[in-house]
């Protein structure tokens, strides 16, 4: 997270890097971490005022700090030039004689493309704790409903959350479950695109983890090209 100082030096540099991202160097890692970086420090600010609220206000501060991520991450898509959306896709589902009997809705938080030409679909949350495994059974439904294979991604901020120990003092616990993400991956189907924007280091390690999950600059700089 940067400092109050280092994001006042970098912002305007981040807005410059969305809208010639196209162009950009991929080579330059200073360029990727000022993606991370900034997207981090605004979305962890906007929590920190949240954790402002009254103690029975912390549900709402809660969904409220989801619902911001996922408008700020659709508003980044926007800003790089890709046309996105949140809202229900309705999959036709066919039961005889190749008619739709009846429909399904889907609720997403990230849509890109037409209700006839859907690009990619997107789920992007905090964290993936408790969440993960919706995820790739919504890929297999979809693309097992509508007999297509849709790409399917997942963003998250990080996975981590706060332990207290003693004498009052915090630090923090991970939520990621590598066993649920190893799991499905394997052997129902694997998403085709993870990213965080603080990653976890054993998803740099880790087998099956380093392969399937990567750093959010990575999705604005070159994987969104490639699905659309």
């Amino acid at each position: 997270m940067y400092d109050a100082n280092t994001f006042a030096e970098t912002s305007n540099e981040f807005v410059k890097i969305l809208k010639s991202i196209r162009t950009i160097n991929r080579n330059d890692n200073s360029v990727r971490q000022i993606i991370n970086r900034s997207t981090y420090t605004i979305q962890q600010s906007i929590g920190s005022a949240l954790d402002g609220l009254p103690a029975g206000k912390s549900n709402t501060a809660r969904k409220l700090n989801g619902d911001l991520f996922e408008h700020f991450i659709r508003l980044l898509i926007r800003e790089i030039g890709i046309d996105c959306k949140a809202g229900t896709i309705r999959v036709p589902v066919i039961v005889a004689n190749n008619e739709p009997q009846f429909k399904m809705s889907y609720q997403h938080d990230l849509i890109i493309g037409d209700d006839d030409d859907v690009k990619v679909i997107g789920s992007i949350k905090t964290s993936s704790k408790d969440r993960i495994d919706k995820i790739f059974i919504d890929k297999f439904l979809y693309n097992k409903l509508t007999d297509k294979a849709t790409p399917h991604i997942a963003i998250f901020l990080n996975d981590v959350q706060r332990k207290k120990r003693e004498k009052g003092e915090y630090g923090v616990n991970s939520t990621f479950l590598p066993g649920h993400f190893k799991g499905y991956t394997v052997k129902l189907n694997p998403l085709d695109g993870v990213y965080y924007c603080d990653i976890r280091p054993n998803m740099r390690t880790e087998s099956i983890l380093k392969d399937h999950i990567k750093t959010f600059d990575n999705l604005l700089i070159e994987d969104i090209w490639k699905f659309i």
